[in-house]
């Protein structure tokens, strides 16, 4: 029976541990330039054995939150450099989530004041922009221009391009962020999608746009580094449902059998309030996918462990808890409590409730020290 602490093989790249580190946008990157700050946080967690980047844009118009660290620019390659030597310095393994939001942006993170981006001129979702007052907020995603039908080539290129980056940012490999709510998500879903040109209308048109990228992208990087995320039955960012979602997801999972990709990754957004991926859904997607499967959504260890030994996925996704507990896989192998999270810090902000967490030993030792000094006095 497998455990979350044997060794995996990644397609053909080795884990230490089948334990994953979920992508959590952070917004810790002034000028969207990944920081030395950002390096030891993920340092902190290398113990995990694949780590995910945040999601990180493919161009400035790819970008809806602010303190976003990018994957265009040569500053930001060479700070994501620092981020990637210090995960392989203890042996971990890291992929860089490549991210296009598509309408999910604001005019005041677009260049000159430009409107979002998406399949259609339909609006939709929150963006991490500039309010009247000029001080960051959250605020209703602008309503986006539909893109012309060579300007969705262009994206192919941009995602490309951003894997070719982060293979010379020292990256293993790539997940492409086809889930919740943003860009492709926006061409799946023929409520957001209204095109009449081949990336609209029937199943095989709106699902056209992620397949030319994941095949470009695995053509330059080789398939066995390249991931991508899903989020099957999700409604987030005003995604409104349909009949044949899916349907349309397991004709991805049909795709992609045919191209030897690394993973594919679900999102079950239960965790975030939305109405939870059925878990019949998810064993039917298991066998119409031949590949490895990692699943993300609110896991505990223990529906991690059930879920591997049964077979229904092959890796599990751990998000916030990641942030409290940096030495996550330890805690969960050696029985240890774990920190409670502190959602008041997750976006923004400085080192506090990013990489001032102690792990369980360093706690201990602390609280040790204290007893001397309380017993002293």
């Amino acid at each position: 029976m497998p455990t979350l602490f044997e060794p995996f093989d990644l397609a053909g790249i080795r884990l230490d541990n089948r334990i994953v580190m979920a992508p959590m946008t952070r917004s810790r990157a002034p000028d969207d330039i990944p920081t030395e700050l950002g390096a030891l946080y993920y340092r902190q967690r290398a113990s995990a054995g694949l780590t995910i980047s945040e999601g990180t844009p493919v161009s400035r118009q790819g970008t809806g939150y602010l303190y976003n660290p990018g994957i265009y620019g040569p500053d930001q390659i060479a700070g994501w450099q620092k981020a990637t030597r210090a995960v392989h310095e203890r042996g971990g393994v890291f992929f860089a989530q490549i991210w296009h939001v598509g309408r999910v942006s604001h005019t005041t993170v677009q260049i000159a004041g430009a409107a979002p981006v998406g399949p259609s001129d339909k609006p939709g979702g929150m963006a991490f922009g500039y309010n009247e007052q000029g001080t960051p907020d959250m605020l209703k995603a602008s309503t986006p221009r539909r893109l012309e039908t060579n300007e969705v080539r262009d994206i192919v290129r941009d995602f490309a391009q951003a894997a070719v980056n982060a293979r010379e940012a020292g990256f293993d490999g790539v997940e492409i962020h086809g889930a919740n709510g943003y860009l492709f998500e926006q061409f799946l879903n023929p409520g957001v999608n209204d095109r009449d040109d081949q990336y609209g209308g029937s199943r095989e048109n709106r699902c056209r746009l992620l397949i030319e990228v994941v095949d470009e992208v695995s053509q330059l990087i080789g398939a066995h580094r390249v991931g991508v995320r899903l989020s099957p039955h999700g409604t987030l960012f005003d995604m409104p449902e349909y009949d044949d979602n899916g349907e349309t997801y397991l004709h991805l999972a049909r795709e992609f059998n045919k191209r030897g990709l690394s993973y594919v990754h679900l999102h079950d957004q239960g965790g975030q309030g939305m109405d939870p991926m059925p878990r019949e859904y998810l064993k039917r997607f298991r066998e119409v996918y031949e590949g490895n499967l990692l699943l993300a959504g609110n896991l505990d260890q223990a529906e991690a462990e059930k879920l591997v030994s049964e077979g229904t996925i092959d890796l599990p996704v751990f998000g916030r808890v990641y942030t409290s507990n940096p030495d996550l896989v330890e805690r969960m192998k050696n029985g240890w409590p774990l920190a409670d999270f502190d959602p008041s810090t997750f976006y923004g902000g400085d080192a506090r409730g990013y990489i001032d967490f102690p792990t369980y030993q360093e706690e201990q030792e602390r609280q040790a020290r204290q007893k001397l000094i309380d017993e002293k006095s």
